[in-house]
């Protein structure tokens, strides 16, 4: 006879900073979404009340001394045991009401990552910040054409992982940039992703923690570092194509002189121009050996999956 398989447990993760005004409502309303499921709160050196009144609403809280949101979820992932994970963002932007919707494909073993997707819906409307809806825009833009595919929002805070993904997900991320990290990882990894639209509400006037520019600027500097990390054939293929362009429009007029009058009298632009070709040259057998050794953390990788896969499956 077989025995009754075993719950499966849900944690839902919420990593705070100052979210006095709204955590208590958060964490009421995921324990009577998903009353299943384990409420934790991550506090990150909040100077206000979010511990105390987190706690008070019945979420278990723990502190992460280090301060950015990646450092907060680094050390939810590696505490917290579970089958499924659902993080949420402190402020209330993101409908509990939506959190079934979201888990319920890792729970079916249909995807590593659920992502809650807000660009599709009420995002654009109700977001009140021009340059923050740009720069969901670019970064959307940048990452769809890098890796081939149609992901509709790369940086919502709403998602839901499987255990695989999680005990597999080596955080390197201080801040913000930690959801963009994260697509990145599942995209290059394989992992099965799937988009859930979900409404979403503005915050409040002034609670905003987001400074658009140095924000913006870390979330681009990310995806420049990932880019050169994870596809670097193609990387250092671009700067090897621009250095040769350059140096091709730098020799070709010193070529033409050479047959016209038989000399070359520029040869500083002629040394120049060799430079930059030996320069492209470099970069692209660079790329190309940085390509061997990537392909085989890949491999290795599957293999460690396959290892945890096998460690992980249930008793019959």
């Amino acid at each position: 006879m077989t025995p009754p398989s075993q719950p499966r447990r849900i944690a839902v993760l919420i990593p705070c900073y100052n979210e006095a005004q709204s955590i208590a409502t958060v964490v009421a309303d995921f324990k009577t979404a998903l009353p299943e499921a384990t409420v934790y709160v991550y506090d990150n050196n909040s100077t206000d009340d979010t511990a105390r009144i987190a706690a008070e609403a019945g979420a278990v809280v723990r502190k992460e001394p280090k301060q950015g949101k990646g450092n907060v979820v680094r050390r939810m992932f590696r505490e917290i045991d579970a089958d499924c994970y659902l993080m949420v963002d402190g402020d209330g932007t993101y409908p509990a009401h939506a959190a079934s919707i979201l888990v319920q494909p890792i729970l079916d073993d249909e995807a590593d990552m659920v992502v809650g997707d807000r660009l599709s819906t009420t995002y654009f409307s109700e977001n009140k910040r021009p340059l923050h809806n740009s720069g969901n825009k670019l970064v959307r833009g940048l990452i769809n054409w890098l890796w081939h595919v149609n992901i509709h929002d790369i940086m919502t805070g709403y998602r839901a992982f499987s255990r695989r993904f999680v005990k597999l997900f080596p955080v390197m991320s201080e801040g913000f940039e930690i959801e963009t990290e994260m697509t990145i990882h599942a995209l290059d990894k394989r992992f099965t992703i799937v988009e859930k639209p979900i409404e979403y509400s503005d915050r409040k006037e002034g609670s905003s923690k987001l400074n658009t520019v140095k924000d913006g600027f870390k979330i681009l500097k990310i995806i420049f570092s990932l880019f050169k990390d994870y596809r670097p054939l193609l990387f250092f293929g671009i700067v090897a194509a621009v250095l040769f362009g350059v140096s091709l429009i730098l020799f070709i007029p010193v070529l033409v002189e050479y047959f016209k009058i038989g000399l070359v009298p520029r040869f500083p632009t002629l040394i120049t121009a060799g430079f930059l070709a030996i320069a492209g040259l470099l970069s692209f057998f660079t790329g190309l050996c940085l390509d061997v050794i990537i392909s085989q953390h890949r491999k290795d990788f599957e293999l460690k999956r396959i290892a945890f896969d096998n460690e992980n499956l249930p008793s019959l």
